[in-house]
């Protein structure tokens, strides 16, 4: 899988981090971001559900 986050859509709300901290965090202004080394998931399970969680859909999982 390969993860995005669309910066311009992204609110700040956090929970793609609070779901799937592995995965995710918030830069310096509170935007979510995929951790480095972990734009395919790092086996997480909980990745689609962080997506799901994200009130403006600004995270996209798409299929390798």
């Amino acid at each position: 899988m390969t993860i995005h986050v669309d910066k311009d859509r992204c609110v700040g709300a956090g929970m793609c981090a609070l779901t799937a901290p592995s995965v995710f965090t918030q830069d310096d202004d509170g935007l979510s971001e995929v951790l480095p080394g972990r734009r395919d998931g790092g086996g997480d399970p909980l990745v689609r559900e962080a997506a799901r969680a994200c009130p403006v859909q600004a995270i996209s999982v798409e299929p390798s």
